[in-house]
């Protein structure tokens, strides 16, 4: 029989300190461990692994990474999108938008090359102002579209309208003029590039005013008497356009255009009364333009336009992965409810996420050498920007 008291056996069966300091030291240990490992490999080794490859995202998020600030026509257009997408892809997993911006789309998208997980969950976001300055070469650029893999594109169009104050009712008041016209721009290297191309193309007397925060306060300077021409996309035409329009401030001049699969220059379906910069040019000179600026035009649109947004994944993504995504993104595209319903923010124009997407999207993205030389010739020449 014990002789121990009830107090004395509690104590008994208490850890000693020893242990308990013992014990102590392991924990703390344990956390160094951990702590050094995450700061040597990075917050990805504290990280659930993610398991996409089984045509299930059950539990996971897609982060999509837009390299421009919210509020903007492309932060709108990849919240909706990315919302939809995220409904549909199987195990409709979270959707969690990330916006990094900085030096026209440059910064964002150079991170995400540096620092995407490659298996699905993470998306970055393309547009006009990260793709022009890659094809231009920027030094700037870390990242390579061609080690990418796209996983859907958006196109858009625009419109070249001019102030019927400043003598201009037609194309033909675009050439042979006593002075120039002002041009309202962003930057010469962004999606402005395919404007100054399509005056140059056609011989216009256009002088160009770089600065402006957007296309918005370009319209209003154009109201105010400040610049004489300008355009805008296809989403803005409507609100921004038409009622200078119908009060005879303003006249349209012409559509982008679009380039379809066969690579020809086409009126683009949301104005089908407008000619292309192309028509414009045989209505001017009563002949088809060629040589370096036709091709440079050619390009630009494709890349500009045509082929303007796109949603991207680590080179490096399971194909099991991305055809999950890309799967999912045609059949929300091919959906009649989605496409009544995103009609406004997608202009009109399809998405794409077929098994040709990849093809299509090289190849509209290869700029070759000669096009890169006129777009660096004419920037150096007649707007002043000198390229690496």
């Amino acid at each position: 029989m014990s002789t121990q008291t009830p107090e004395r056996e509690a104590v008994a069966a208490a850890p000693t300190p020893g242990c308990s300091k013992q014990a102590a030291l392991m924990i703390m240990s344990l956390f160094v461990v951990l702590a050094v490992a995450a700061t040597t490999l990075g917050s990805d080794l504290l990280r659930r692994a993610a398991a996409t490859t089984d045509g299930d995202f059950a539990g996971e998020t897609l982060e999509v990474l837009i390299p421009l600030a919210e509020g903007g026509g492309t932060d709108t257009w990849a919240r909706y999108v990315g919302t939809e997408l995220s409904h549909v892809v199987p195990g409709q997993p979270g959707f969690a938008p990330v916006n990094e911006p900085g030096g026209e789309g440059i910064a964002g998208t150079n991170a995400f090359v540096a620092e995407a997980r490659a298996d699905g969950t993470e998306i970055l976001v393309s547009t006009a102002s990260s793709v022009v300055p890659w094809v231009l070469g920027r030094s700037e650029v870390q990242y390579d579209f061609d080690q990418l893999t796209p996983i859907l594109a958006n196109g858009s169009g625009g419109v070249i309208y001019a102030r019927t104050a400043a003598g201009v009712s037609s194309v033909e008041d675009l050439v042979n003029r006593d002075t120039p016209l002002r041009f309202g721009g962003i930057s010469a290297t962004g999606l402005d590039l395919t404007t100054l191309v399509a005056f140059d193309l056609l011989g216009a007397d256009v002088e160009s005013i770089f600065g402006f925060e957007g296309r918005g306060p370009v319209n209003l300077a154009l109201q105010r008497g400040e610049v004489d021409l300008d355009y805008q996309t296809t989403s803005a035409y409507g609100p921004a356009v038409a009622p200078l329009v119908l009060s005879g401030t303003a006249v349209p001049l012409m559509s982008m255009g679009q380039v379809d699969v066969a690579g020809k220059i086409v009126r683009d379906p949301n104005f089908p009364d407008l000619p292309t910069v192309v028509e414009v040019y045989e209505q001017l000179y009563g002949e088809a333009p060629g040589g370096p600026a036709l091709e440079a035009y050619r390009s630009l649109l494709a890349l500009t336009y045509t082929w303007q947004k796109a949603m991207w994944v680590p080179e490096k993504t399971p194909d099991a992965a991305v055809q999950t995504l890309r799967t999912s993104a045609h059949e929300m595209a091919e959906d009649p409810e989605f496409t009544d319903a995103a009609a406004e923010v997608l202009g009109g124009y399809p998405i794409i996420a077929d098994d040709d997407l990849p093809a299509l999207v090289h190849d509209a993205y290869t700029v070759e050498p000669d096009v890169r030389d006129y777009v660096v010739e004419l920037l150096a020449s007649d707007h002043d920007v000198q390229l690496d």
